[in-house]
């Protein structure tokens, strides 16, 4: 018997308006930003980021120690946003259908019928992904790369939009599973949220911490908002200067002795994409040198393997990867 496709109704996308104006991108990132800030205190550019992933159509990857707020970033813009928000606590005993979701048997209607998992929702936070296993980590390939999951040999589109906000401890390796490379390159960023200043950690100390702020977040931008911002990077004018930028520090990651990996192809194209988010978040429909150049750690340090080293790692592998792609970008001429 064929099971049922009980995920059509969270896989429906409304029509798609207009793309947004590089001003009412800069207004709705604005918005977006002052209400996360809330939550997030001090933290401006990481939100920048994480909202450049999102415009991006991209996936985000928080790696840092606990307790500096990366579960409340993604909380924060979950409850900016009007869309649908799951949690995923990540533990060695998860499998892969408690994400996806399973196909159950209904005796009255005597058929298979599918239960989405909370896969089906448009910010997704996989929460400790590398204490999950290998086989767990991988249901999550397909939903990233393509927006879709196979479950009984039937590919159920995921809604749009869809992102997934992961976290992870560098520090901590007993029962982890380190992400594989493959599963790296799926995120557009990796970022490191870092402790807050001396005087915003004072006032959270002084103010009761960022839960009753949380609570009290309400939507500042809709699904629409989200699909039109989208829909407008690919609109925002890359000048064949700026692609040749990429394109030599794509090749510097690879000509290096200090990797034994580079960045791919994807890695390129990730990081232009993500510039040409950044500019139109900042409202302006082209793409500048400096919104390539203040990227590249968090778009390609994750992306390349350092020679004598594995990929992944901990805190000290990942400090040395940024190292190297900082040097790199400083040595490759910048276009006027």
């Amino acid at each position: 018997m064929t099971p049922d496709d009980g995920a059509g109704s969270a896989a429906k996308v409304t029509p798609l308006g207009a793309p947004l104006s590089p001003e009412e991108a800069r207004k709705v990132a604005s918005s977006l930003q002052a209400n996360i800030g809330r939550a997030l205190r001090g933290k401006q550019e990481i939100v920048e980021l994480a909202l450049a992933a999102l415009a991006a159509s991209g996936h985000l990857l928080l790696e840092d120690v606990p307790g500096v707020g990366k579960t409340t970033l993604a909380q924060a813009l979950a409850r900016s946003l009007d869309l649908s928000f799951a949690r995923v606590q990540f533990t060695s005993d998860l499998l892969p259908g408690d994400i996806t979701g399973v196909s159950i048997y209904d005796q009255n209607r005597g058929t298979f019928v599918f239960k989405p998992g909370p896969l089906f929702a448009n910010l997704v936070l996989a929460d400790e992904i590398n204490r999950t296993t290998p086989r767990t980590q991988s249901c999550l390939l397909e939903a990233m790369a393509e927006g879709q999951v196979s479950v009984d040999g039937v590919a159920r589109p995921l809604p749009g939009p869809f992102m997934v906000l992961a976290t992870q401890n560098p520090h901590e390796h007993a029962g982890t599973y380190p992400l594989p490379e493959s599963q790296l390159d799926r995120f557009l960023l990796r970022l490191s949220i870092g402790y807050p200043g001396p005087e915003v950690e004072r006032d959270l100390l002084l103010g009761g911490g960022t839960h009753e702020e949380l609570t009290h977040l309400r939507p500042v931008a809709s699904a629409s908002d989200v699909r039109r911002l989208q829909a407008a990077v690919a609109g925002v004018r890359v000048a064949p200067e700026i692609a040749d930028y990429v394109l030599a520090i794509a090749a510097a990651t690879r000509s290096t002795p200090l990797v034994s990996l580079g960045a791919s192809p994807r890695g390129a194209i990730a990081l232009l994409n993500v510039a040409r988010a950044r500019a139109l978040l900042r409202g302006r429909g082209y793409v500048e040198p400096d919104d390539v150049k203040d990227l590249c750690v968090p778009v390609l340090a994750h992306r390349i393997t350092l020679a004598g080293r594995g990929p992944g790692g901990g805190e000290i592998e990942r400090l040395a990867a940024e190292r190297v792609v900082r040097d790199l970008v400083e040595q490759v001429p910048v276009p006027e």
